[in-house]
This record gives C-alpha cells, structure tokens and sequence, in this order.
C-alpha cells in the first residue's frame, strides 16, 4: 500500500481521531488494509466492518495482535487507534481512492461478465505481471469490499491494476467503477447467472454496460464479438471499441480451434500485430474466448504479441475450484470445478468433460445453481438434459434445489441418481468410481461440492484459503456477484 498517516486517513475520510497520542508520532499505515483480523500484518489498518451476522469491531484485538496499528471504525474502541467515521464503507471507499490517486503510473483494467470474471482476470494478472508489477484480486474480491481490497494493495511501483467487477443489480458496476475508474474495460458476456435478482437478462445486460458507459474517450473497451448483447453495449461507449471472438470480424480472433483429449483448447490468434499460435494450459474450451480479452489487452497495454501468446500458454490456475484437473493415483481424473454455477458455466463444464472421457466413464456430480429466480427448476432440468447430450455416463445430483436436473426423461446411456447431501454423494463415489473414470464436481459453492473434491483428491486442506467464503469470524465479504 502507498503509506498513509492515521491524520492522513482522517482528513480523507473526515473522521475523528481517538486513542492517538498528540505528543507522539501518529501511527503510519504501511501494511494491508484488511477487513479480516486474521491477515492483519505489521502497519495494517484493520476495516471494522459490521456484517449481517458479525461486527468487526469485536475483532480489533485480534488485529492488534497480528500487527495491526490502526483501526477504521464507526465507535470508538480501546484496542487501537482508530479513525472514527459515521459510515465505514463510505470511509473504506476514500482511502482506496486516495492510494490510487496518488499512483502516478497506473493503467487500470476492469473486468466483468456473468461467467468467467475470476479466471480472466487470474490469466490477465498472471500476463501483466510478466512485464510489470501487477495487482489483481485474490480469489473472487469483485464486490464493493472485494474492489477496495484490491485497491489499497497498490504501491508506487505498481504498473497494471486489475480489478474484477461483479453486481446483484442495476448500478453495482457503476458505483465499483467510482472506486475504481477504469482506462481499459472488458465485458466476457451477458447470461443468467442471478437472473433471479436482476428480474431479465436485458437487465443484466444493462448492468454490465455500466463498465464501459465508465470509460474516458481515451479508452478502450474490449468486446466479445461472438454475444449480440456484448457486442451491443459498443453503442454505449466513448471509448475505442476492441471486438474479441470467433466471428470474421472480430479485431482479435480466434481461428482453427481445436480442443485435445485432456480438455485443452489450441488456436490461431489473428491480431493487428500479427497471428500467433497459443497452447492453453487451461481446462476447457471456454478459455479461448477469456484468452481472447486478455491477449487484447495485453496488446494494448503494449506488450508484445510473441510475449503475450507464451504468457498466455503458459498460465495455470490461480484461484482455487476452477477447472482443477487432478490424475489420482491408479487412474481415476477428477475435475474439480465447484467455486460457483450457472447454467452457462455449467454447459461449459459438461463439454469439457465429454472432451477428456473419450473412452472412459464419466460422472457428473452436479449441485445446485443458485438464484435463478423463477426459472430456477427449468434450468436444471435443462441442465440434466444437457448432460444426457454430453454422454455423461453416471449422472449424481445433488440437494433439493438440483432435484430437477434428477427427473429430467432419461436417455439410454446415462444413469441418473439423485442424493441428499455431498455426503451421500461421497459415499456412492466411493463404492463405485473406479480407474479409469473421469469426475466433475460442478455446483454453487454452498452445495459445498469443492470440498468433496478435494476429499476424493486427499489434497482437502485444514482451513479454506483467501478465495473461500468465512462466515464465523468478521469476514464480511460476499463475492460470487455477477
């Protein structure tokens, strides 16, 4: 973080300081800012945000202890320093504008999209960072706590920004936007995921135009080319329009796509500085299109065409339950895709996992999708006939909210089982799975699928990492948005 003196914070937030001594040197914010007390680190300021089921003010001795030397708060408390301000979040936003204010030489990309904001934005970071010093969101940091979170992590040295912009409704992205005011923005596509608290897709589609209605003149919007409401919001910019796709027109473009038996997509990227031949190391032929943006932005951030395509090849996995393919001893693959679900995600799972069990027995273990509205029983019923199309072999469904993907006409070939729980599911896979079979764990994350694949990989860890959802302590952040 670009250092910030508690008066400093004050000043910018218009709070009022208590527990400082006048005599003494004010207390200088050198470390993260953090709204979990347990990553806390020397010089951090500790976010005392209150939750729906959690206040942080409980936990500011738990940030002390960890090295915090200052607290932002909304009462006054004893444990530390604190700035004290009539509204936390508001207080939150400011210093993270103030840290990128002062960021002399800084190019800032937003991204968003309904499916594939994280692994863009992991795969950009990752590109980025090659070249320059680059920040970019851990896990799935896209709200409005996950963007200012990412903000302060900025340095004088740091070169790229990479912000992911996710939204429950009509002017999330505008408002993330203000924290963080973008040069180059990238929408992936519009589809359905929360249709259910958005009310339609044109809805949607509203939402993440927002983006690009940001952009100054001098921008750059980069487009995906191959969805008709993406392609659309170009009317809704200033801002140099870049297409990205399949389609013949598209100003970056993929051609001669071809997908191998482990999942993984190659092709022919045409660009304005020339064609180059990428790899994926990435599961899935999705990635293309995500591949697509980052390989445009890149250009326009002036990294050579021949060092962006390696970069890109290269990339693996950043944030956990996306895609990870594990070959367990003896034979059996699991593919552990679990962190979250929507249809559009879902269909892209179920095509990848035809690809790799060519001549092997596939099983889709599929969860719920959550907040779909009214249309929540139709599209996991079409989901469970997608499944069917895809040859899955043993189809397990998991939870009452997935039912309907279980009594879908069955088609000979598939299997179909319905259980209650993941731990039902556990059990059936146990007494059954067997080398050389394929395994996909796809749902929302609280049907809490990830963990039985990280079971069933014997890699489950102790405690989740940073991209987890933490719902017993003062971690308030609620990720997965749109």
């Amino acid at each position: 973080m670009i250092t910030l003196t508690l008066p400093e914070i004050a000043d910018l937030t218009g709070g009022t300081l208590h527990g400082v001594d006048p005599s003494a040197q004010a207390p200088v914010i050198s470390g993260a800012v953090v709204t979990d007390s347990r990553e806390a680190e020397p010089g951090s300021l500790y976010v005392a945000r209150i939750g729906e089921a959690m206040d942080g003010h409980q936990f500011v001795g738990g940030a002390r202890d960890k090295g915090a030397v200052a607290a932002l708060t909304s009462r006054t408390v004893d444990e530390l320093p604190c700035v004290v301000v009539d509204d936390v979040q508001a207080a939150f936003v400011a210093i993270s504008r103030a840290v990128l204010d002062r960021a002399t030489d800084l190019t800032v990309i937003g991204i968003t999209g309904s499916s594939g904001k994280t692994s863009t934005k992991d795969l950009l970071g990752t590109v980025l960072a090659a070249t320059a010093p680059t920040i970019a969101p851990v896990g799935s940091y896209n709200s409005e706590v996950g963007v200012p979170l990412t903000v302060t992590r900025v340095t004088e040295e740091t070169r790229f920004l990479v912000v992911e912009m996710g939204a429950r409704g009509i002017g999330h992205v505008h408002y993330l936007t203000t924290i963080a005011p973008p040069q180059i923005g990238v929408v992936l596509n519009v589809g359905t995921a929360h249709v259910g608290e958005f009310g339609s897709r044109d809805a949607i589609a509203q939402a993440k135009g927002e983006l690009v209605e940001a952009l100054p003149a001098a921008g750059v919007a980069v487009l995906n080319a191959d969805d008709p409401a993406v392609r659309s919001m170009a009317g809704r910019t200033g801002a140099r329009v870049v297409l990205v796709g399949e389609a013949p027109d598209a100003t970056v473009r993929a051609e001669d796509v071809a997908v191998g038996r482990d999942g993984r997509a190659t092709f022919r990227a045409v660009t304005p500085k020339g064609d180059a031949t990428i790899a994926l190391s990435l599961v899935g032929r999705h990635h293309v299109g995500n591949a697509l943006a980052v390989l445009a932005v890149a250009l326009e951030c002036g990294i050579p065409l021949a060092t962006a395509a390696t970069a890109i090849g290269s990339a693996g996995i950043v944030s956990r339950w996306r895609m990870e393919v594990t070959d367990r001893a003896g034979g059996v693959t699991v593919v552990n895709d679990a962190y979250n679900a929507n249809p559009d995600s879902m269909r892209a799972a179920l095509a990848a996992l035809e690809t790799m069990g060519e001549g092997r027995r596939t099983w889709a273990v599929l969860g719920s999708m959550l907040e779909l509205g009214d249309e929540s029983d139709a599209d996991h019923a079409a989901i469970g006939v997608e499944a069917q199309r895809r040859g899955v072999d043993e189809l397990v469904v998991v939870g009452e909210t997935a039912r309907p993907m279980a009594e879908v006409a069955p088609v000979p070939g598939t299997r179909i089982r319905w259980v209650a729980d993941a731990d039902a599911a556990e059990s059936l896979l146990r007494a059954e799975l067997a080398p050389p079979d394929v395994v996909l764990f796809k749902s929302s994350r609280d049907a809490g699928l990830r963990w039985l694949g990280d079971k069933l990989t014997e890699s489950a860890r102790a405690t989740p990492d940073e991209s987890s959802a933490r719902t017993t302590t003062d971690h308030t952040i609620q990720e997965d948005t749109q």
